[in-house]
């Protein structure tokens, strides 16, 4: 019964355009746990005795989010469903990690670790190797990349058919990214990996990208790059923050030229406004430098 709720709650927002695969996950666990129950309806007290089993506060808050979400639609078209009062385990969103912006030396040392991931002579090591490599080249995001299917590699770049609300786009690849992709299809073709996903795993598709989180810290720990377990620091998402800031550096440092980058920066990330961009923009030296010259040419009266 739980089930079948879920399933048309999540189809209405997915007809809304949006991905909705977390929320979906979550849903289908707490309708394992209160099937157990042999619950029919949502109850209160079960979602507490749910939420209590996360690991951490943050993971309770968004399961309870989640399913109150739910509970409101389920208890619009059936009264027995009960709905739990807002906030109980705590409000507002969790605050946004500070990026850390990667050297081009990290990025190529955490690629060269992943070669050596077990199990060796098989095709992950390399899935991970190439997927830290893409993402940096590209500034994807993580769903994107493990979205890919290998006809989505065309002669004008990755199409790019799962962005976010089910945007679609093309993002054009420099020579070496495409021939490092090329190199990675040949060793798939080399050690027998199956499957239409672009990357894959032994099992023949794609990482969660969960699994790819936990690869890329792991490494980025064993390296010193990140601290131990509890710790903030390097995350995989750093690669997107990195790949705009970079992008951002290479550009003229004058203002037309700084809008015409920024626009165009904003849809090869496939954001829907541009200031979604700037939130990824970060303070580098070199930034700091131009910023700086700009604001002495404009103290002295010169164009800026």
């Amino acid at each position: 019964m739980l089930n079948t709720h879920i399933s048309r709650y999540v189809a209405l927002h997915r007809s809304l355009g949006r991905k909705y695969d977390e929320q979906d996950r979550l849903l289908r666990l707490y309708a394992a746990y209160a099937g157990h129950f042999g619950d029919q309806h949502t109850q209160v007290q079960r979602i507490y005795d749910w939420c209590h089993t996360a690991s951490s506060q943050y993971v309770a808050q968004t399961r309870f989010d989640t399913v109150r979400n739910f509970s409101l639609f389920a208890h619009a078209e059936e009264p027995a469903h009960e709905v739990p009062p807002a906030g109980v385990f705590g409000r507002g969103k969790r605050p946004r990690p500070t990026p850390y912006i990667i050297e081009p030396e990290q990025i190529r040392a955490i690629m060269a670790a992943a070669l050596d991931l077990p199990p060796k002579g098989t095709i992950s090591p390399h899935t991970y190797h190439c997927l830290f490599g893409l993402l940096a080249a590209t500034g994807l995001r993580i769903s994107e990349a493990l979205a890919l299917q290998c006809d989505d590699l065309g002669e004008d770049g990755l199409i790019i058919r799962n962005g976010k609300f089910g945007k679609q786009r093309l993002v054009v690849l420099q020579a070496s990214t495409r021939q490092a992709l090329e190199a990675y299809l040949a060793t798939r073709a080399r050690l027998g990996a199956t499957g239409n996903d672009l990357f894959v795993t032994i099992r023949g598709r794609a990482p969660h990208k969960v699994r790819a989180h936990i690869v890329f810290v792991r490494l980025a720990r064993q390296l010193g790059y990140r601290g131990p377990t509890g710790t903030s620091g390097m995350r995989m998402h750093d690669l997107r923050h990195t790949f705009a800031v970079r992008s951002l550096e290479s550009c003229p440092p004058d203002r037309e030229a700084v809008a015409h980058h920024m626009a165009g920066l904003s849809a090869y990330l496939g954001h829907a406004s541009v200031t979604n961009t700037y939130w990824y923009l970060e303070a580098t030296p070199v930034l700091l430098r131009d910023i700086a010259v700009a604001s002495e040419h404009l103290y002295l009266g010169d164009a800026a």
